[in-house]
């Protein structure tokens, strides 16, 4: 059943009662005696603008589009019409979100107070996170409908709640996408599920995580210019994704198979790989938020361990291997750029259970050392958004999602070694670059954090093993980032330089080990407005452009798992008044861009 369905039935409803109103727009600015909708001229009895201050304004308006459009106190847009800037960014809007349409509200207070009743009346519930923002309770009061809270995330809680209003008209889960004050993402995919199971529907308040959380295509914002694979296969290379490159939600677009936020323009062909995720057949436990083990395995970004029966191709990265080997066999003639993209170790942590053996009992693993006090001496926005207490994890949990990851990481190590297999087979090892990596670390345990967004080592950290025929073995200690392999593989293949490209070409380590490419590489962890400066000695963490959220600084020499924040120690503050004058210059010279100016490949 679809919950959304009886919004026709009243649209109609509406319509027949001639109550039924559609937007009109606005030719011109409108004054206090006329106004001309969708080219017609109306006498106006409608206005707010008594003294008539939005037709003279406008005529004194420089820029054009303020001239034709006006200005200031009109009226209602149901009433007197919407501009037509209004209507462009509308449009413009549905566009970035890669929706139907778009709707302008002027503030989100008014949307949400009067998007909730509007959806939800006497005779409805409405379920709220308890942490929801201000607005979203307004609207929820105003509606009408039944309140019931749910306890800050807890779509356990939730569930029960909608147990128990199972025979109300309809049913409205609202929530944040980001809580404000909090830092806290809620989870959607959860959400998403709920709402499905139990007909209800979903309403997510995106106001503080557009353009910080989620995945859209990156086109729009580059215009032409070439992506890393784009620019190969404008040089004549045959270039495809196999699964996971542009990213995909997991597991909820790997269970799809769906193309997530891609780049057609990027490749030859693509390729998506399903796979069952937390779904799969076989020993499954949820560890997060499940502490009394009454719940079962779920969905969404949750640690789940998943020995799963059956083998490698039963699951995603088996099949992204196949297909990986697959196309390696058919160009192997032709120069190809290929993206081979693993969902492992990414939560759930499912391999098939063939590779669990070495890891259990989950007892015997280790768990990192934990200190007494750790987090006293680092602000709010430096704890992660998982870690083990509000995960609800024991020490038996803990040591079994170290196992899982393990798991993980062998059966994505094997499916890679199929690759690599590969290659060699047709004759291919000694004339094909390869590069092993990763979009960011993982925490493990480390301070009682769990997965990603931090920016202490383990987590900004990644994997880099760079193998190029005629090169000899190495470790290499310079710092670099990830934007740095476009410019350095288009300079090992010979084709033309990117001269608008911020990363740098470190291939010179190749042949010399100890050639140093960045003194300092620079990293950003949006969801929390953090920035990190690491050099070899020092790492320099700033929430805020201004600081606002606080400021962390480890020396990395003396102590390198990061347990003594420096940064307010007197003795300390030259160091930390540097560091703030080299970030606020990184952020100067990494928004020098020409995403502004007409595109140029």
């Amino acid at each position: 059943m679809d919950p959304l369905s009886w919004i026709d039935d009243q649209l109609h409803a509406l319509e027949q009662q001639q109550l039924c109103r559609q937007l009109a727009t606005r030719s011109g600015p409108q004054d206090a005696r006329q106004v001309v909708l969708d080219d017609q001229s109306l006498v106006n009895f409608a206005s707010n603008d008594y003294l008539g201050f939005a037709a003279e304004l406008a005529g004194l308006a420089t820029d054009p589009t303020w001239l034709a459009d006006g200005w200031g106190s009109g009226a209602s847009p149901l009433v007197s019409g919407r501009g037509q800037l209004h209507e462009q960014l509308e449009c413009q809007l549905a566009r970035f979100e890669q929706t139907e349409a778009a709707l302008l509200f002027p503030s989100g207070f008014a949307a949400n107070t009067g998007t909730i009743p509007a959806l939800a009346g006497p005779g409805d519930v409405i379920l709220s996170d308890a942490r929801n923002h201000a607005s979203i309770i307004d609207g929820c009061r105003l509606s009408g409908a039944t309140l019931a809270i749910y306890r800050h995330l807890d779509t356990d809680h939730a569930d029960q709640l909608l147990h128990q209003h199972a025979k109300a008209r309809r049913r409205l889960i609202v929530s944040d996408a980001l809580f404000s004050m909090h830092g806290d993402i809620a989870p959607l995919e959860q959400l998403a599920e709920l709402a499905e199971k139990h007909d209800a529907m979903l309403m997510v308040d995106e106001a503080h995580a557009t353009g910080v959380l989620g995945y859209v295509s990156p086109r729009p914002a580059i215009g032409d210019r070439a992506t890393w694979s784009q620019h190969f296969k404008d040089a004549g290379y045959y270039t495809a994704r196999v699964s996971k490159i542009y990213h995909m939600g997991v597991p909820g677009g790997i269970e799809k198979g769906t193309d997530g936020a891609d780049d057609p323009a990027s490749w030859t062909e693509k390729f998506n790989s399903q796979g069952p995720e937390w779904k799969a057949p076989g020993k499954g436990e949820t560890l997060e938020g499940n502490p009394d083990g009454k719940k079962p395995v779920v969905g969404g970004n949750t640690f789940v361990v998943v020995e799963a029966d059956g083998g490698d191709l039963v699951h995603s990265d088996g099949r992204t291997a196949a297909k990986a080997v697959e196309l390696i066999e058919k160009h192997k003639e032709d120069t190809f750029w290929l993206g081979v993209g693993f969902v492992r170790p990414h939560v759930p942590f499912v391999a098939p259970s063939s590779y669990y053996p070495p890891f259990l009992p989950y007892s015997t693993m280790t768990l990192p050392r934990k200190v007494p006090g750790d987090w006293d001496d680092i602000p709010r926005a430096g704890i992660n958004y998982k870690t083990s207490v509000n995960m609800k994890m024991d020490i038996r949990r803990q040591k079994k999602a170290v196992g899982g990851y393990y798991a993980s990481v062998a059966y994505m190590d094997a499916q890679v070694g199929k690759v690599m297999e590969a290659l060699r087979k047709n004759g291919l090892e000694e004339k094909t670059i390869v590069i092993f990596t990763s979009d960011h670390g993982y925490h493990l345990g480390e301070h009682d954090f769990w997965a990603k967004v931090s920016l202490r080592d383990e987590s900004a950290g990644v994997p880099l093993i760079i193998s190029v025929p005629g090169k000899k073995p190495a470790v290499c200690h310079s710092l670099t980032e990830l934007l740095d392999l476009y410019p350095t593989v288009a300079s090992l293949c010979g084709l033309e330089s990117q001269e608008r490209l911020q990363g740098k070409d470190i291939s010179p380590m190749l042949d010399d080990p100890a050639h140093t490419v960045r003194e300092m590489a620079f990293s950003v962890a949006p969801a929390r407005k953090g920035f990190l400066l690491r050099e070899e000695k020092w790492a320099y963490i700033q929430y805020g452009e201004d600081a606002a959220g606080g400021i962390e600084l480890f020396d990395t020499k003396k102590d390198p798992g990061q347990f003594d924040n420096l940064a307010a120690k007197t003795r300390f503050a030259p160091v930390v008044a540097r560091y703030q004058a080299q970030l606020a210059e990184k952020l100067k010279q990494v928004r020098n861009n020409d995403l502004e100016r007409p595109a140029t490949k």
